[in-house]
C-alpha cells in the first residue's frame, strides 16, 4: 500500500527586533535548508521577511526555532505569522536583496570582537592573521558604521571597499561565518592603518603592521598616541609612566579628573584592581564598558596620576583587532600592558571621529596618531558602569555597546524628542512602545557639542525612522539644549521640570504605567526649580502627569554660581552662615580661605549679591567634603563630593553612628555635630561616614512620613548623587527594609544622561492628555 503524500504548507513570518546585522537571515538560511525547506528571507524596513513552504511538522519546527535558537546578538521582540496559499515553485530555500519600503527595524550595538575572529587575528595560517579589521556577523561596528536602514553594506561606511573575490565568496556562502556579514573584509580589500606624526616630530610615518609597531614603540618610549577606535579617537600613553602620564594630563588640561585605564589583558586587569565574579562578567560581556573597580593598594605599579584621589579605577579591555594588536601579539616586542585609554578630544568638547579634524583638535596633545581610512558615521564614547554588591548594574555613562539598543516603554507615545539637559546630555527619540537613546555627548557649552548634538539627532532619527511630533526640554531659561530644542523643532518645546524627569525616567526604566504616584527621592547638584531658584535635594509625590514637592533641602546661598561650585570651601561656609553658625578661625574650611576670599564672601551672603538659593544635595556633599577637610578645591565636577564617598568607604564598617536632620531637610545639626566632632579630633573619614548615614536616615524617616500621608510605598532614587555607592546603597537598605519598593537605575544612568527619558514620556504622556 502506497504512503500518503504529506500535504505541503506555506507560512510567511515577520521577525521583530534586533534582526538586522546579527546574521539572522544566514541562520533562517541554514534553519529552513537543514529542515529542507523552501522559500525565501529578506531584511525589510521593519524587521525581517520570511516565507517557508514545506510539511507542515517541519514549518512548525522551523518557526518554533526562530524563537528559542537565534544567533548570539539578536533580540527578537514579535514574531507574526500568515498563511499562505501553497506555491510549489521551487525547492530551494533563497535569501533576497533587501526591500527598502518604509517601516523601521532595529540595529545592533557595536560589539567587541568575538573569539572566533580573535583566534582568527592570532593565526599565521589564517589569511586574516594580524588583520585590524577582522570581524564576523558576531561581532564589531554596526551602529558607527551604519548611515541608513535597512542594514546593508550599501548603507554602512563600508561601501567605499568593494569586497575581494575571497570575501565575495565567503560573504555568499550560507556555512560561511561571514555570510552576509556588512563589515568583512581582508588586507586585500579592506581599510588599512597608518600612524601620521606630529608636524615637526623625530616619528616616521609607517602604515599597517609597520604601524601598529610603531605606535607600541611610541607608548612605550611614553609618548602620547591618538588612537581611531569604533566611535572615535583615544588619547593613549603608558599608565605605568609617570611623566607620560602627566604630560598628558597638562596638555589635555584634565585638572585632577581620574585617567580610564585599558588592560591587555584579565592578567593585566588583576594586577591593578579587584575583580569580582559580576565584575568580570562586565567587563568580558560583547559591551566592552569602561568598569569601575576597587584599586589595588599601592596603585600596583600605576603612575599616582592615574586616579589620584580615587579608590576606584575604571577598567575597560580591547574590543577592538585595533587594539588587541596595539598590545601585541605573543612574540611581539614588548609594549605597555597597561594603557591611559581616554576620550581624544579637548576638555569641554565632543570626542573626535574625522580623520582631518583629529589632526588639527588634537594637535598639541597627541604624538602621533594611529588612524585607518573606514569612516565613523556616529561618535560614540565607551560607556561607563559600577556592579553593586548584588551583582546588578548601575550604568553611569550609556553609550558604546547600548545604543542604538531601545528601551520598552511602559505607555505607548506619540513621535517626540527629548533633548536632555547640559550636562552630560544624550538625546532620546521615542514612538510607540520603544525609545532609543543617542550616544553620550557630553556638556553642552560651545558650538562643536551643538554640532554633535544636531548630527546625533539626525543619524538617530534616520536609523529609528521616528519623526518627531512633540519636542521635550528642560525647564531651565538658560540651557542650551532648551535653545537648541526650541531651533530644531521651530517652535517652542515642552518644558519638563528637571527633578521630574529624573523621577519619571527611573518610573519608565522599571516599567510604571503611572496609574499611582511614587515618591521621588531627586538629588543632582543642580537643577532650575519652579521658584527660580536652585533645586537639587527633592522629595516628590511624581506621576507622568506631574508633582507635588513634598520636602526638600533646606536652602543655602550659592555664592558666585559655577565659581563657587568650584570652590567647596566656599560652599560649606555659605552652608554655615545659613546655619547660624560662626566661622571659627580653626575651621578647615576658613584656613582654606585667603583673607580676601572670606571678606569678599561676607559681603556676599549679607548683601545676598551673586547669591541664589540652593536646595542642592549635591552641593551640600561638597560643602561637608571641604568641612570635614577632604577636598577644598574641585578641578573637576564632582571631586568633592567623589572624594568624600571614598573617605566614608574607609570608616563605614568601623563606625555605624549617623548625624541627624532636623525637620524635613535642615542640615544645621549635621553640621554643628561635624564641627564639634572635628574639634574632638575625629578622623575624616569617620565624619564623611557619620554624614552619608545621616542623608540614609533622613530620606528613610521622610518617605516613611510620606507613606503615611499618601499611601504610597514605591520609592524611586534617581539624580547623579545616587551615583554615591554608599548612598544608594544604604538609602535602599533602609527602604527595603521598612516594607518599600525600591526603584534604583540600572541601564539608564540616575545622572543627566538619563534626563531624557523622564522628559520624553512626561512630555509625550501631557500631549496625549491635551
Amino acid at each position: 500500500m502506497t504512503a500518503p503524500v504529506t500535504q505541503a504548507v506555506r507560512r510567511r513570518v515577520t521577525v521583530r527586533g534586533t534582526v538586522q546585522g546579527v546574521g539572522f537571515r544566514p541562520f533562517v538560511h541554514r534553519l529552513a535548508t537543514d529542515l529542507s525547506l523552501a522559500g525565501f528571507v529578506s531584511n525589510t524596513a521593519s524587521g525581517v521577511l520570511i516565507e517557508v513552504e514545506g510539511p507542515p511538522d517541519r514549518v512548525a519546527g522551523f518557526c518554533d526555532r526562530l524563537a528559542t535558537q537565534p544567533p548570539p546578538l539578536a533580540t527578537v521582540t514579535g514574531i507574526g505569522f500568515e498563511d499562505l496559499p501553497v506555491s510549489g515553485a521551487g525547492d530551494t530555500f533563497t535569501i533576497r536583496s533587501t526591500d527598502r519600503s518604509p517601516g523601521r527595524t532595529l540595529l545592533p550595538p557595536d560589539t567587541a570582537t568575538c573569539a572566533d575572529c580573535l583566534r582568527e587575528l592570532a593565526d599565521p595560517a589564517d589569511r586574516r592573521h594580524r588583520h585590524p579589521f577582522v570581524t564576523c556577523t558576531h561581532c564589531g561596528p554596526r551602529f558607527t558604521i551604519a548611515t541608513g536602514m535597512p542594514y546593508d553594506r550599501a548603507v554602512t561606511t563600508m561601501t567605499g571597499f568593494p569586497m575581494c573575490a575571497d570575501c565575495a565568496r565567503e560573504y555568499g556562502d550560507p556555512l560561511d561565518r561571514r555570510f552576509h556579514a556588512q563589515p568583512v573584509a581582508c588586507p586585500g580589500c579592506g581599510p588599512r592603518l597608518r600612524l601620521v606624526p606630529a608636524a615637526g616630530s623625530d616619528v616616521r610615518p609607517a602604515r599597517d603592521a609597520d604601524a601598529l609597531a610603531a605606535a607600541r614603540a611610541l607608548l612605550a618610549a611614553g609618548r602620547i598616541v591618538a588612537v581611531k577606535g569604533l566611535g572615535g579617537y583615544h588619547l593613549a600613553c603608558d599608565a605605568t609612566d609617570a611623566r607620560a602620564v602627566e604630560t598628558l594630563r597638562t596638555r589635555k588640561a584634565r585638572g585632577g579628573k581620574p585617567f580610564a585605564v585599558m588592560c591587555a589583558d584579565l592578567d593585566a586587569v588583576r594586577r591593578v584592581a579587584v575583580l569580582s565574579t559580576p565584575e568580570l562578567a562586565a567587563l568580558t560581556s560583547p559591551r566592552r564598558p569602561i568598569v569601575l573597580l576597587r584599586r589595588r593598594a599601592g596603585r600596583a605599579g600605576l603612575a599616582p596620576g592615574v586616579c589620584p584621589g580615587s579608590p576606584h579605577l575604571g577598567v575597560m579591555l580591547p574590543y577592538t583587532p585595533v587594539h588587541t594588536l596595539l598590545f601585541g601579539l605573543p612574540g611581539d616586542p614588548p609594549g605597555p600592558r597597561v594603557l591611559v585609554m581616554t576620550s581624544g578630544n579637548r576638555s569641554g568638547e565632543p570626542i573626535v571621529t574625522d580623520d582631518d579634524e583629529a589632526l588639527t583638535r588634537l594637535a598639541g596633545l597627541a604624538d602621533a596618531w594611529l588612524a585607518h581610512d573606514r569612516p565613523i558615521s556616529s561618535p560614540c564614547d565607551d560607556s561607563l558602569l559600577r556592579v553593586r554588591p548584588d551583582g546588578t548594574e548601575q550604568v553611569l555613562r550609556r553609550s558604546r555597546g547600548y545604543v542604538p539598543r531601545p528601551l520598552r516603554l511602559p505607555l505607548p507615545v506619540r513621535p517626540a524628542l527629548a533633548v536632555g539637559g547640559d550636562l552630560k546630555n544624550a538625546l532620546c527619540l521615542g514612538e510607540g512602545d520603544q525609545a532609543w537613546f543617542g550616544p553620550h555627548i557630553g556638556d553642552m557649552g560651545d558650538l562643536a557639542t551643538l554640532e554633535a548634538a544636531r548630527r546625533a539627532d539626525a543619524h538617530m532619527r534616520c536609523l529609528t525612522g521616528v519623526a518627531p511630533e512633540v519636542v521635550a526640554a528642560d525647564r531651565h531659561p538658560g540651557y542650551h539644549s532648551a535653545k537648541w530644542a526650541a531651533r530644531q523643532a521651530g517652535r517652542a518645546p515642552v518644558l519638563v521640570q528637571h527633578h521630574h524627569a529624573h523621577i519619571a525616567s527611573a518610573m519608565a526604566e522599571h516599567g510604571l504605567d503611572s496609574t499611582a504616584p511614587v515618591i521621588g527621592v531627586a538629588f543632582d547638584g543642580t537643577g532650575y526649580g519652579d521658584d527660580g531658584t536652585v533645586w537639587g535635594g527633592e522629595i516628590l509625590l511624581a506621576d507622568y502627569n506631574g508633582f507635588r514637592r513634598y520636602a526638600h533641602l533646606a536652602p543655602a546661598p550659592l555664592p558666585g554660581g559655577d565659581a563657587g561650585v568650584a570652590n567647596p570651601c566656599r560652599l560649606a561656609l555659605a552652608r554655615l552662615w545659613a546655619a547660624g553658625l560662626p566661622w571659627d578661625a580653626d575651621l578647615p574650611s576658613v584656613t582654606a580661605c585667603t583673607a580676601d576670599e572670606l571678606a569678599v564672601l561676607r559681603q556676599q551672603l549679607a548683601r545676598g549679591v551673586t547669591c541664589v538659593a540652593t536646595s542642592s544635595m549635591g552641593r551640600l556633599f561638597d560643602a561637608v567634603s571641604s568641612l570635614a577637610s577632604v577636598c577644598h578645591r574641585a578641578g573637576y565636577e564632582a571631586q568633592a563630593a567623589l572624594e568624600l564617598e571614598a573617605a566614608a568607604a574607609a570608616a563605614w564598617d568601623a563606625d555605624a553612628s549617623a548625624y541627624a536632620f532636623a525637620g524635613d531637610l535642615d542640615p544645621a545639626p549635621v553640621l554643628s555635630a561635624l564641627v564639634a566632632d572635628l574639634r574632638r579630633g575625629t578622623p575624616a573619614a569617620v565624619l564623611a561616614a557619620r554624614f552619608h548615614r545621616a542623608v540614609a536616615r533622613a530620606v528613610a524617616e521622610i518617605c516613611r512620613r510620606a507613606r503615611h500621608d499618601t499611601g504610597l510605598a514605591v520609592v524611586a532614587l534617581s539624580g547623579g548623587v545616587f551615583a554615591n555607592a554608599l548612598l544608594e546603597a544604604e538609602c535602599t537598605r533602609l527602604l527595603a527594609d521598612d516594607g518599600f519598593a525600591v526603584l534604583r537605575h540600572g541601564e539608564v544612568p540616575p545622572n543627566d544622561g538619563g534626563l531624557a527619558l523622564g522628559q520624553l514620556v512626561v512630555a509625550a504622556h501631557l500631549r496625549q492628555e491635551e
